[in-house]
């Protein structure tokens, strides 16, 4: 770099840091000014703004958020998506190995957001809804907004398309469909590295047919 160029950077850097420091030293000086009544307004603010949010956590809480939970019946369903705003529903089957993988997921996820109820339906308990919701493969997640489907994770594919998936992953995939708060980035998921020792298991789909969950893949798991 020639020293034409470095004295634009020195200069740029310089405007950039004087600018920084201006902003900083408004902010210092807005403090500063404040009275008593201002510092006074400013806690109470802050004080009802947490008020409201532990509100907020014991209504999701009393409708059932915080925990990973089982629906035994279609007309309970309808009563639990009406009730919330985000809804992650996990259609499976006993006999699928890898609707087990992703409970213990979920369980995980329900804990960590409250925001969002996470439930659980047998799909031979509940053959209308999963003819409405067109549910093909099995694991399928039905994620809801407003009690509208927003959208579907099927099977592993959008996870890694691996058994071995990390939680963080899945927890990725739902805040691409706005269904949790997510404060990582949404943009890329997060790296998943293989561990010494570890199997990454390509996942083959469970799907209908004729009516049944068959599968290959799944024959010697069951």
């Amino acid at each position: 770099m020639d020293s034409q160029s470095m004295d634009i950077l020195a200069k740029v850097l310089e405007q950039t840091t004087k600018l920084v420091e201006e902003k900083l030293e408004t902010k210092l000086s807005k403090m500063n000014e404040m009275d008593e009544d201002d510092l006074e307004r400013l806690k109470e603010k802050r004080l009802d703004a947490l008020k409201k949010a532990q509100k907020q956590k014991q209504e999701w809480l009393s409708q059932g958020h915080g925990e990973y939970r089982e629906i035994s019946s279609e007309k309970d369903f309808f009563g639990e998506v009406k009730d919330s705003k985000n809804v992650v529903v996990h259609f499976y089957k006993n006999s699928s190995f890898r609707c087990n993988i992703l409970d213990k997921h979920l369980a995980i996820l329900a804990k960590k957001h409250i925001e969002t109820k996470f439930i659980k339906m047998n799909v031979d308990k509940a053959p209308f809804l999963t003819e409405r919701l067109r549910i093909k493969i099995i694991p399928t997640l039905v994620l809801l907004l407003d009690g509208k489907t927003k959208d579907y994770v099927v099977g592993f594919t959008d996870l890694g398309n691996t058994d071995e998936f990390p939680t963080e992953m899945l927890e990725w995939r739902l805040g691409c469909a706005n269904v949790i708060n997510y404060s990582g980035n949404l943009r890329e998921p997060p790296t998943m590295e293989s561990r010494s020792g570890t199997k990454f298991t390509k996942v083959e789909k469970r799907t209908i047919k004729g009516g049944a969950y068959n599968s290959d893949s799944d024959s010697g798991d069951d």
